[in-house]
């Protein structure tokens, strides 16, 4: 069967049109290629070959070594022209390419392997129900892309003329409607049997579609089907065992759809299991058991060793590699291959790699049309008595064009070291310089479907939504009330007297620096005489504290948003913070609400804590304004319910993960500069760590990179460490005004000056959440005790948000107050302006006031 549909995209222009989302769950791409523009799609598809397949016109690429490099970064397939195919044919498998042709005469010389890139107007006469036959149009019309999906062909729709809410967006064609159009059905009701899977293929369960539930189901990016009873069915929105929507295909019949899912919650099947054929087996049981272990292993386990111990962890993966090498009857090696499984999974699930990025990674490499040579590398060979050839020298460019900024490790024969990745910026361009300084993705849009049954519920149903959430994602199974409320015992808050100091030390510290930002009087000014115009301040007056919990206790989150509340006099302060399993909060935290006089403390983490805040419960109040970082659950449900104008709720500000930017020159102390960018690193995977070296010489950036490694190794952090490194650079720079500029442009969340004359560097700094001057100002005294506060803006939103300061917890009232002097001064611009806009309420409202001083 063809595909559905193809997505024709822009790669100078990707986002226009259906989302990066949308389009990964279609699955399917279609890219035009020239010889001007070849070297960036390379790179493009390979970036996106696990969001979506790319099928690669390069009718109009010169070189057919350009065509075998588009094929090796995982293009799908390539559409030639008959004369490339004539060149092409025999070099690639014959499903990798489709051939442009004008008419059926042409299309029967082909194999049947062989796919058809045609015009729309010419299917049904070169129609093959065998082939795989692209459609592309002169003028794309919904009933022009129905009429060719009917008739088993797939059309390329420009990416800005679909859409996967018709209702929105009225003059668009519809991503469900063409999916659907080639399906059929046997049934009497028209139901389309579907069948759900998991990332795997592991098949959940059997359910059935329409096309309605399809569209539902693009739209909101979750699992939605038709119930043969209750009409549209939202998996999860009542039991909270939601699917975010991955793609959705279908069989070589074209009778049976197939949704791929991640299912979240206890599982599929309404009896709690995985799926409805029982309970998940072999590796995807073993992932899921992993998983599980990772956030609940208890302390000292063999498991919670190997998360937390690298060194064990690879010491028993060398060491069972050469125990399954040593097995020689199949019992031995099905039992010593399911041993190496286990520990290389435990490493991947350390490190947040799941078996779909596992099973991408397989899928890439089976697209490469280059093989290696496959020879065993180094001592590996040597120890097996292997004679290892001398690597062949690449043949030196012919062009005297600029090479581009190729990513270079920097110690590539030292295996298994954690090295950023480094870049020459001054050799950069532009485009090349945005794509190092790309963030890592989020993917808020793509949970917006996720988080929406579960703010629903808890809006809903309340405190018991909340207790559901707290035992199916905190796994705390006896809470029996989502609120701790004060006076808080002391047994709650039993702490050792050197964190109570340490706590203690760091409140005063951040209440003084907050103190200091207040406005003592109201501004005052007389515009004209009579007319006196005030601004005044006044604190929000219920603030929800969110403080995170996951990976880390975070009590310093806490006093960075306590203590301003506290400070600007807020009415009514409430935290927010996952319950552990045994259903308590942590005491630091208590002790941290305690201080600042937090009323209660809501026990719930992610959106289900955020859409209580904003909507309350029976439990928990109501409040104006929700602060604090998350994960991207919570800002997912942050922006959902701050959009809800019946919330009447807004947040600090927009958030993504931690990342911190140092400067360093040759004065820099390379420990110093290591331990900054780890920590930092440390954070979580999705963190972001960037150095840029101001003029360093091979050597010194050697010394930094080995600093980097031999601290990485010693920190129990140290898998999250090397997740958040893998996309984590070093931009070299000329001078220090390079430096800044390419900071300016990043916008990060925490800057770092390790420099000479740093406080002099500062007054070049535009864009920073937070700056840190010179080499005894760590990150970390920020983050703590300093009084500078750590919620700050990231991703890039440092070019417009501040970091949360006092401001963040006031407002600003303004009052206007005239004399009857003041009136007649101002009343005749007043009335001349309401009658230039037709507001004649306003302007009589002036003019009555007038004519009544005229007559006293």
């Amino acid at each position: 069967m063809a595909l559905p549909l193809l997505a024709a995209i822009e790669i100078s222009s990707d986002e226009k049109g259906l989302s990066s989302a949308d389009l990964s769950r279609l699955g399917h791409a279609y890219l035009e290629i020239t010889d001007n523009n070849a070297n960036d799609a390379v790179h493009y598809i390979f970036n996106n070959f696990a969001a979506y397949h790319t099928v690669a016109n390069v009718t109009a690429v010169s070189d057919n070594a350009v065509i075998a490099e588009i094929l090796n970064a995982g293009a799908a397939r390539a559409v030639v022209t008959l004369e490339q195919y004539a060149a092409l044919k025999g070099a690639f498998a014959d499903a990798r390419l489709a051939v442009q042709v004008a008419n059926a005469a042409e299309a029967k010389e082909l194999p049947k392997a062989v796919g058809l890139f045609v015009d729309a107007a010419v299917v049904a006469e070169v129609k093959e129900k065998e082939r795989c036959i692209l459609a592309s149009f002169k003028s794309v019309s919904i009933d022009s892309a129905l009429e060719v999906a009917k008739l088993g062909a797939t059309p390329i729709i420009p990416r800005d003329q679909l859409t996967v809410d018709p209702e929105a967006n009225p003059g668009l064609i519809p991503v469900a409607a063409i999916v659907t159009a080639k399906i059929t059905s046997d049934r009497e009701d028209g139901l389309l049997t579907t069948i759900v899977v998991d990332e795997q293929g592991v098949a959940l369960g059997l359910v059935y579609s329409s096309p309605e539930s399809v569209k539902e189901s693009f739209r909101t990016g979750t699992g939605v089907y038709q119930s043969r009873k209750r009409g549209l069915w939202y998996k999860g929105a009542t039991s909270g065992a939601v699917q975010e929507l991955v793609r959705i295909d279908a069989d070589c019949d074209g009778d049976c759809l197939r949704f791929f899912v991640r299912q979240k919650g206890a599982g599929f099947c309404h009896l709690d299991t995985a799926t409805c054929f029982g309970p998940h087996r072999g590796i995807s049981k073993l992932s899921a058991t992993l998983l599980d272990r990772k956030a609940n292993a208890p302390a000292g386990s063999y498991t919670a060793r190997l998360f937390s111990d690298s060194k064990l962890l690879r010491a028993k993966i060398m060491e069972e590699a050469e125990e399954l090498c040593d097995a020689t009857t199949p019992r031995d090696i099905a039992f010593e291959a399911a041993d190496l499984i286990y520990f290389a999974l435990t490493k991947c699930v350390s490190a947040g790699v799941s078996l779909a990025d596992i099973e991408a990674s397989l899928d890439a490499k089976s697209y490469k049309v280059k093989r290696r040579q496959g020879d065993a590398k180094g001592k590996w060979a040597e120890k097996e008595g292997i004679a290892v050839a001398k690597p062949v020298e690449e043949p030196k460019p012919t062009t005297d064009a600029p090479a581009p900024a190729v990513a270079t490790p920097a110690a590539p024969n030292d295996e298994g070291r954690i090295v950023m990745k480094r870049f020459d910026a001054s050799t950069a361009t532009e485009k090349e310089l945005d794509d190092i300084l790309r963030r890592p993705a989020q993917k808020t849009n793509d949970i917006m479907g996720i988080v929406g049954p579960i703010v629903s519920d808890v809006r809903a149903r309340g405190d018991q939504a909340l207790l559901d959430f707290a035992a199916k994602f905190d796994k705390a199974t006896t809470l029996k009330s989502p609120v701790l409320k004060a006076p808080y015992a002391p047994e709650l808050m039993a702490l050792d007297e050197e964190t109570i100091a340490a706590i203690d030390i760091s409140f005063e510290n951040i209440r003084k620096f907050h103190a200091a930002q207040k406005e003592d009087k109201p501004t005052v000014v007389e515009t004209m005489p009579g007319v006196k115009c005030s601004r005044f301040v006044r604190p929000i007056e219920r603030v929800g504290c969110y403080i995170p919990g996951g990976t880390a206790v975070l009590p310093s989150t806490a006093l960075m948003l306590g203590v301003p509340a506290l400070v600007a006099g807020c009415k009514k302060i409430v935290f927010a913070s996952p319950p552990r399993p045994d259903g308590t909060c942590t005491p630091e935290i208590v002790y941290v609400a305690h201080k600042v006089g937090a009323e209660c403390i809501v026990l719930a983490g992610g959106a289900q804590a955020v859409a209580a805040l904003a909507y309350g419960t029976e439990s928990v109040p109501k409040v104006d304004k929700i602060l604090g970082p998350g994960n991207q659950f919570v800002t997912a449900g942050k922006m959902l319910v701050s959009n809800d104008t019946s919330a009447g709720v807004s947040i600090d500000m927009p958030a993504g993960p931690s990342e911190v930017l140092v400067i360093a020159d040759s004065d820099a102390n390379p420990a110093f500069v290591a331990s900054d960018l780890l920590s930092q690193a440390e954070h979580g995977v999705d963190s972001q760590v960037i150095l840029v070296a101001v003029d360093l010489t091979e050597e010194q950036l050697k010394r930094i990179e080995d600093e980097v490694h031999d601290q990485a190794v010693k920190l129990p952090r140290v898998e999250i460490v090397k997740g958040a490194i893998a996309h984590s650079v070093t931009l070299q720079a000329k001078t220090i005004e390079e430096a800044v500029r390419l900071s300016n442009v990043y916008a990060p969340e925490h800057l770092i000056l390790q420099v000479r004359d740093a406080a002099k560097v500062v007054d070049m700094v535009e864009h920073a959440g937070s700056i840190f001057v010179g080499a005894w100002t760590p990150e970390s005294v920020g983050d703590y005790s300093a009084g500078v506060n750590h919620s700050l803006p990231t991703y890039g939103y440092a070019r417009q948000y501040s970091g949360v300061n006092l401001g963040t917890y006031v407002k600003h009232v303004t009052s206007s107050e005239l004399t009857e002097e003041g009136l007649r001064n101002v009343g005749a611009a007043v009335m001349r302006l309401a009658h230039v806009e037709q507001l004649e309420a306003h302007r009589r409202a002036v003019e009555i006031r007038l004519e009544h001083a005229d007559r006293k």
